[in-house]
């Protein structure tokens, strides 16, 4: 029957940036050599980024860029060489103070569009690869939206951009193991948290792409309705060779992020075959998929993605509609696991819609 969609809630944190102003603050905090600094205007220039939330105060981010420090906060660069910024536990606590609220607001959001009562729902499925601890954003969130005490508790961690998609995976199974199932799904991402501050451009460059904010939806296993998006399949597929082009790694100042240039490249050689494949097991082929959300800032993958099959020129229908705006695009807010969440193309039809990431 597939999972259909009731509600879908997003929230940001107040402060936005652009992405002339994100790179100043690399400068800021990278302190990059003169011959250093021609590199960064590149990365931020190229994303196809316009602007981003984050959950740091303006202020923050003015004694950054004003290289004062008014606001006393952590995040703040030491002027030292070598400078690697908070500690992990420091970062960890901005987490905790921040990551609920957020999550709260998207949530809440998704159950008064669903038309549910909070006490209906079942199960609750939380995301996030950017913080942890316990008791978690689950145990805040049934207590700030009144959730019953028995609703079944699930939480998916450290998966990084796809963890949406498995947080997905498994509220259709919740729901289509037991058709009175009522889920929620909440994904919580604080980017800016575990922002890199030493010089190391496979490291940096997650500074210029990701963002802070959360996204949450509501559904259940009912018959599919023209205005209700369903998710009725979804695959995955490992390819050989590729496990080291992108980490995620816990370490003494921060979760850091490795992301090679060969990405782009792994994704033209291996996607087009397989999708072909798993379309064609559910009876379908690419030109029947009527728009492509993807992950925004992977401008250089989807170009490469059209140009190598899985976008060919002429075929019917078919338009490839990539985020180029991080966590403020009209149509679609994103940070790393909720970025398929919040991208809605309402005059496509629900089961002609693919989402993914690669």
């Amino acid at each position: 029957m597939g999972f259909t969609i009731l509600g879908i809630g997003t929230a940001v944190p107040p402060t936005t940036i652009d992405q002339i102003t994100g790179l100043r603050v690399a400068e800021s905090l990278c302190r990059p050599t003169e011959e250093r600094a021609t590199w960064l205007p590149g990365i931020y220039g190229q994303s196809g980024i316009r602007t981003r939330h984050m959950m740091m105060a303006g202020e923050v981010v003015q004694d950054m860029l004003g290289k004062t420090c008014h606001s006393q906060s952590i995040f703040l660069p030491t002027g030292e060489p070598g400078d690697p910024g908070p500690t992990t536990a420091e970062r960890m606590l901005y987490y905790v103070e921040h990551a609920s609220p957020l999550a709260t607001e998207a949530a809440q959001k998704a159950i008064e569009n669903s038309g549910i009562a909070p006490r209906d729902l079942t199960h609750l499925v939380t995301v996030s690869c950017t913080g942890f601890h316990a008791p978690g954003v689950d145990i805040d969130l049934v207590a700030a939206l009144g959730l019953r005490a028995t609703i079944e508790r699930t939480h998916i961690g450290f998966m990084g951009c796809h963890g949406a998609l498995n947080g997905l995976r498994a509220a259709r199974a919740f729901a289509e193991a037991d058709p009175k199932a009522r889920v929620l799904l909440c994904a919580t991402e604080l980017c800016s948290v575990h922002y890199y501050y030493r010089w190391d451009p496979q490291k940096m460059i997650a500074n210029a792409l990701f963002a802070d904010g959360a996204a949450a939806v509501v559904g259940g296993a009912l018959p599919q309705r023209k205005d209700h998006w369903q998710m009725t399949a979804s695959g995955s597929r490992l390819f050989p060779g590729t496990t080291d082009a992108m980490t995620w790694s816990v370490t003494d100042h921060g979760f850091e992020m490795t992301l090679a240039k060969k990405v782009p490249g792994l994704i033209a050689e291996h996607l087009p075959a397989w999708l072909d494949s798993w379309l064609q097991s559910h009876g379908l082929t690419v030109s029947d998929i009527g728009s492509w959300p993807s992950i925004p800032g992977a401008r250089a993958s989807s170009a490469r993605w059209k140009k190598r099959s899985v976008c060919r020129p002429g075929k019917p229908g078919l338009r490839m509609r990539c985020s180029r705006n991080m966590a403020t695009c009209r149509h679609r807010r994103s940070s790393s696991s909720w970025t398929a969440w919040s991208a809605r193309t309402p005059h496509v039809p629900a089961s002609r819609w693919a989402l993914g990431q690669v």
